[in-house]
């Protein structure tokens, strides 16, 4: 079963910023709606969902979405590994 939580940015950017989980795996997901899509796999499997949710919705609502979302995860000690993009 595939479960998934999804952000978009509030300042009128198509920053869009979501997690899922696949096969066992949780995945945060980044497109800025024209060239750029990330994904990231978290590592230690599927975590506490409450405290990826407030990083990526704390990290949508910046300006720079990408660095704040390191910033965000690097707060809560979650860590990440790039698998695309």
């Amino acid at each position: 079963m595939a479960f998934e939580t999804t952000f978009h940015a509030p300042h009128g950017g198509a920053d869009f910023l979501g997690w899922r989980t696949r096969g066992g795996f949780t995945e945060i997901v980044y497109d800025d709606g024209v060239a750029r899509r990330m994904v990231w796999r978290v590592e230690g499997g599927v975590g506490n969902e409450a405290r990826l949710s407030d990083a990526l919705r704390a990290a949508v609502g910046s300006v720079r979405v990408v660095p704040s979302l390191y910033d965000e995860l690097k707060k809560r000690a979650i860590a990440i590994e790039r698998i695309a993009g």
